[in-house]
């Protein structure tokens, strides 16, 4: 198999060894990719914004570098992608996930992970698709459609970073941001069959502004990989104080020596369910088989139950409560304040779900979201009380395999698990709750279906514990390789 051949499904880590060992230049990467984009992307729909021409200028920068010798960063030459939402790169336009009158929105302000991975040379191609303002757990919206699994094109990639899992799933980047406000790199990842790391709360700098003391959820910046050592450059990189997020913290964690750790001795806890969710048959088999294969490693594991206080339907709701009053209703004015009054005059952009929320959502009282964070405080120090006792908490990572793509731009994810009625936008997800209380928390593919259906299985560490995260996830990879799953998707059709 030659080289060429080989790019589509080399790691980041292994392509920028070879760019930087002057094996293949970065121009001819970025050539590659792009030509792969070209061909792949129509038939599942995982980017929306093209930067072809920079990328290309960037990628000869790249290689003038590598031809003087210069001291190369850790991902110099390596393709990359941001997602469709509130992440940015200056003069790219910004269509907050698919609403149709921001299809020619250009911004000019930048994040975390547009300013670190081009700190460390990686070339950016586009931006990749998300559900309209993230808030679904399917991606699609009603200017760009939906994303289509790469490994059944009738089924979705998940949200909200659908775009950047289905992405890196299909060969089209080693490397690929997500963002994470309930589960929106988990999510994709658990059903495209990618590996997602959602840092705790506070790793990753918050650039945003007007308000740049965000406090209403653990939302962050995030990578979408194939390999559990390229989620671990990422986090190194993304990670560290920036004087512009209040909260940023100096603490610096050599995250890649956590792939050489060991879990022998730990003791991990196991929930089938949170105790609340109801979970289809063949993610609670395949969980709970993946979850057993840490024995091998010498680890202790523990079925038990996490003290959840609420019913699955109310958890939901106050996800959407809290969402919609921290962040959405905030934008909305933030356009109104710009000209442009989307709820007035834009109502049609908006799935229903959004326009529903806003309405439940809009005269909360201060008491209300008082009360909404003290059921958070509840979820929090249920958690927090497992790991007492407990190195790691593993659950499913979403109680279905992946769901079937609509028509009309409103796929969503089901309304009933085993006779049990729930939220069809996030209610199928057992990813939020540590989101609720910022412990780090990956999703690593698990196994298939007999259908080749991907499945998830969530690893939750304690808080700051990032590196043990990373450190079970490698032994995970080590004991139950997913790289051979790909060859499903290489041998994709290429129409829809």
């Amino acid at each position: 198999m030659g080289l060429e051949s080989e790019l589509a499904y080399m790691s980041a880590t292994e392509l920028a060894t070879k760019i930087n060992q002057r094996e293949i230049s970065p121009v001819e990467v970025t050539e590659f990719f792009i030509q792969r984009i070209e061909e792949r992307n129509k038939s599942i729909n995982a980017f929306v914004y093209f930067a072809y021409e920079e990328a290309l200028a960037r990628a000869k920068e790249a290689e003038r570098a590598v031809l003087r010798d210069d001291s190369l960063g850790p991902l110099h030459g390596v393709p990359t992608a941001l997602k469709d939402l509130f992440c940015a790169k200056p003069g790219w336009i910004s269509t907050f996930g698919g609403i149709r009158v921001l299809k020619d929105n250009v911004v000019y302000h930048s994040c975390s992970y547009g300013e670190r991975l081009e700190g460390a040379g990686a070339i950016f191609l586009g931006k990749t698709n998300s559900p309209t303002l993230g808030f679904n757990a399917a991606t699609d919206n009603y200017l760009f459609g939906a994303t289509r699994n790469p490994f059944d094109l009738t089924r979705n990639a998940g949200g909200s970073s659908g775009g950047s899992a289905a992405a890196v799933a299909d060969g089209l980047l080693p490397i690929a941001e997500g963002t994470d406000t309930g589960g929106s790199i988990r999510i994709p990842a658990a059903m495209c069959g990618v590996f997602g790391f959602k840092p705790g709360g506070g790793r990753v700098p918050y650039l945003g502004r007007p308000n740049g003391f965000r406090t209403y959820m653990f939302s962050t910046e995030g990578t979408l990989t194939r390999t559990v050592e390229d989620a671990a450059v990422g986090l190194s990189l993304l990670t560290g104080y920036d004087d512009r997020d209040p909260y940023s913290s100096y603490d610096k964690v050599d995250f890649m020596s956590a792939l050489r750790g060991s879990v022998k001795g730990w003791r991990i806890a196991y929930s089938p369910n949170f105790d609340v969710f109801p979970v289809d048959r063949r993610v609670s088999e395949t969980v709970s088989q993946a979850v057993r294969l840490f024995e091998l490693a010498g680890a202790t594991v523990e079925e038990v139950k996490v003290g959840i206080p609420y019913h699955q339907r109310e958890l939901s709701d106050l996800f959407c409560r809290v969402v919609m009053q921290g962040a959405m209703l905030p934008l909305m004015e933030s356009f109104k304040t710009k000209g442009l009054d989307i709820l007035r005059d834009y109502r049609d952009d908006l799935p229903q779900h959004c326009l529903d929320w806003i309405e439940k959502t809009h005269d909360m009282t201060a008491l209300d979201a008082n009360f909404d964070q003290i059921m958070r405080t509840q979820i929090f120090d249920s958690i927090q009380n497992v790991f007492q006792n407990y190195d790691l908490l593993i659950t499913p990572t979403v109680c279905v395999p992946p769901t079937l793509n609509q028509a009309d731009g409103n796929s969503m994810g089901p309304t009933q698990i085993n006779g049990e009625e729930v939220n069809p936008f996030i209610g199928w997800c057992m990813t939020y709750l540590t989101n609720f209380t910022g412990h780090p928390t990956a999703s690593i593919p698990a196994g298939l279906t007999d259908e080749n259906h991907p499945i998830g299985m969530q690893i939750i560490g304690k808080r700051y514990a990032d590196g043990d995260v990373l450190t079970a996830s490698a032994v995970f990879e080590q004991l139950k390789p997913w790289f051979q799953t790909y060859e499903l998707c290489k041998d994709r059709p290429l129409n829809v």
